[in-house]
């Protein structure tokens, strides 16, 4: 049973070790008068077990391992995520695909999911798509799709409580990912403008800052998170105003991982979130590709 527990009406947060820092993440269910729903199942739902016997339902914000680890708890419930994901969670051709990464990046992310995250892929798993309501009984949970994390990606807001479940767009220091197979930087750049719309007046993230209950301080916070996307091309200009570089000479540089990191995925990663950034940077002419090579335009 982890330490931290809030409550908000009909609504529980178990925040997860270091406030749901990966690879764990933070647990919350709704105590609807006719149903019980767990949004996501983090590695914590594994701990509190007993707090989430007898669900009904889980809707999951997105698919990843770090958000169904807890989904072999609850075998009976009934599984719903956004159709964008829908795929990802029902086998793991659908979650390899999701991923995006190389075969044997994939085999190793594979068994690592299998033993450390308790992985089961969900086949009963049904889709939902953007502005679902689930009436629980004196509680609403209503689906806002914001894309970019992956293609699913959605926020679950639980009415009339105000709480708004975030998912990844977690506020952390280390800021936006979208180094997926199904991710986007542009759909990521809309969500971080909608987002601050979602009438909500308490902010759960999967991860990190946990539970944030002031407009201000989650605006200051969204606002410090979006400022990485910009921070990341900023480098990635800077590296090539030294030179033409090929995208394996960009990846050893890491723009997205900081240094010392290791998972199986981190060049797979590495590569789609520096493709995002030269895909725009080429598109506004700001970046040329030459063969192999891309330089700054202004070089030319």
């Amino acid at each position: 049973m982890p330490e931290s527990v809030y409550e908000f009406g009909r609504v529980r947060v178990y925040l997860g070790e270091k406030s749901g820092k990966y690879p764990d993440g933070n647990q919350v269910v709704i105590l609807g008068k006719d149903t019980k729903a767990a949004l996501d199942t983090p590695l914590v739902a594994n701990r509190i077990a007993r707090e989430l016997e007898g669900a009904d339902l889980i809707v999951l914000g997105h698919m990843h391992e770090d958000h169904a680890a807890g989904l072999h708890l609850l075998p009976r419930a009934a599984v719903h995520v956004h159709e964008g994901d829908l795929a990802a969670v029902q086998s793991w051709e659908g979650l390899s695909r999701h991923y995006g990464y190389g075969p044997q990046v994939l085999a190793a992310l594979h068994a690592k999911i299998v033993t450390e995250f308790h992985y089961t892929p969900r086949p009963d798993a049904v889709g939902y798509s953007d502005g679902q309501e689930w009436d629980l009984g004196g509680v609403r949970l209503r689906a806002w799709h914001m894309p970019g994390h992956t293609a699913g990606h959605t926020v679950l807001v639980v009415e009339p409580e105000g709480v708004a479940f975030l998912g990844d767009i977690d506020l952390s220091g280390f800021g936006p990912y979208y180094g997926d197979g199904t991710s986007s930087l542009a759909d990521f750049r809309r969500t971080l403008d909608r987002v601050a719309e979602i009438p909500a007046r308490v902010w759960v993230t999967s991860h990190h800052k946990g539970i944030v209950t002031d407009r201000a301080e989650f605006l200051r916070l969204l606002a410090a998170f979006r400022a990485r996307i910009v921070q990341r091309e900023h480098a990635l200009l800077a590296e090539l105003a030294v030179g033409p570089r090929t995208m394996p000479q960009l990846v050893a540089r890491r723009f997205l991982y900081p240094a010392g990191a290791s998972v199986p995925w981190l060049e797979d990663a590495e590569r789609y979130t520096i493709a995002a950034h030269l895909s725009e940077c080429i598109a506004d002419g700001r970046v040329l590709q030459e063969g192999e090579h891309f330089r700054l335009a202004k070089a030319a």
